[in-house]
């Protein structure tokens, strides 16, 4: 071989090696700025289930569908396709701004926005994002103050007690309420904070419990005055949540067997929001609350959705929806992380009366008990698999 050509030979390898040096080490400095970025960033913002969930909505709505046109064209003559806006996903998960949501641009600006935020997955009549609910979070010690009851509700109330507690044997639904000492106003005398130590929205996961049981569902109501045990812990409002989370964990380590969990609460909406007129028995509405920042979203939302859409069925008007709250500056956990099965329910308003919620929570306990015995129905046997 001739020396001129086993020069250009050697000086080819030289190239191609400066080259696989270069690539390697562009992809290595690659991979720590794409770590340095995932671990820098506030993973809320970026990586929480609202986003990855919001992303993957406009991937299988866009994206997806594009792909198909792509290997097969009949789908542009059959289906309408929307084109991908890659420009505007990009923007969007590099600002965090949605420029068809405006609220994602005030969201992370102003303080305290989140506690009013949240995204509507099923929109009940009259619900948009002017009647979501309204998180109630007083000073500790305005939900301390002595209030009276009526002397009616402080009657019934005290029935209520000495029918004792719902029995926990063979319990596989569990309610209580993180922010126990919610309460209605029109059974309270003479103000217009609606908190009280007794007579409150524990009476309401009670009832709820009690009727469960007369439907064969074996429930565990906490009772837990969670404002009383913050106050003793030297805690603050903000850290209910917390506190309600070491009551659930105790309730699961002593019964493994507990499927349900419902968290109890009342929305500060006011009455025309919260109520509604049917077979001529005013009702308080429900509303449906999931967060988002937690493993257990995607199954605990369809929970929700089965049971609101049984609830609409046989009840229309009587659920103001489902919601979602997640991302930075919101809880967007609500305790949902201990199980698949756990939904947060607001059961009417501040305006509400008791009685009012009672009805609501018979025909809660009716959707509920549909939902859990036909997930525990047999199969019919031509519809098992082979």
């Amino acid at each position: 071989m001739p020396h001129k050509k086993r020069k250009q030979m050697s000086g080819q390898k030289r190239t191609s090696l400066k080259k696989i040096i270069l690539a390697g080490l562009t992809g290595y400095l690659f991979i720590m700025f794409f770590i340095t970025v995932i671990t820098s960033v506030q993973q809320d913002h970026y990586f929480s289930s609202r986003q990855l969930h919001s992303w993957s909505t406009n991937v299988q709505k866009e994206l997806l569908a594009a792909f198909f046109t792509y290997e097969n064209r009949y789908f542009q003559t059959s289906v309408e396709v929307p084109k991908p806006n890659i420009s505007s996903m990009l923007f969007e998960f590099v600002t965090r701004f949605n420029v068809q949501d405006p609220r994602t641009l005030f969201r992370s600006e102003l303080p305290g926005f989140a506690t009013f935020d949240g995204r509507i997955i099923v929109a009940g009549d009259g619900t948009d994002f002017t009647t979501m609910p309204i998180e109630s979070a007083p000073p500790l010690e305005v939900l301390l103050e002595e209030r009276k009851a009526t002397t009616k509700r402080l009657e019934i109330a005290d029935d209520d007690k000495s029918e004792g507690e719902t029995s926990t044997d063979g319990a596989v639904a569990h309610i209580i309420s993180t922010h126990s000492r919610e309460s209605y106003l029109p059974e309270l005398e003479s103000t217009d904070v609606a908190f009280h130590p007794d007579v409150n929205v524990t009476l309401v996961g009670d009832r709820l419990g009690k009727k469960l049981k007369e439907y064969g569902i074996g429930t565990d109501v906490d009772k837990t005055d969670i404002e009383k045990k913050l106050h003793e812990a030297g805690k603050k409002f903000p850290a209910s949540y917390d506190m309600s989370r070491e009551v659930i964990q105790s309730a699961i380590s002593n019964n493994d067997k507990l499927e349900m969990f419902f968290d109890i609460h009342r929305d500060s909406q006011p009455r025309e929001i919260t109520t509604v007129t049917i077979n001529n028995e005013t009702m308080a509405r429900t509303m449906f609350v999931i967060g988002e920042n937690n493993p257990h979203f995607e199954k605990n939302l369809a929970m929700a959705k089965e049971i609101n859409q049984k609830l609409d069925d046989k009840y229309p008007g009587l659920s103001r929806g489902v919601i979602t709250k997640g991302g930075a500056g919101s809880n967007g956990r609500y305790n949902q992380d201990l199980s698949e099965k756990s939904i947060l329910i607001e059961m009417g308003g501040k305006d509400n009366t008791l009685e009012e919620v009672y009805r609501t929570a018979d025909i809660m306990a009716e959707v509920i008990s549909e939902y859990y015995w036909e997930g525990k129905a047999e199969p019919v046997k031509g519809d098992e698999k082979e």
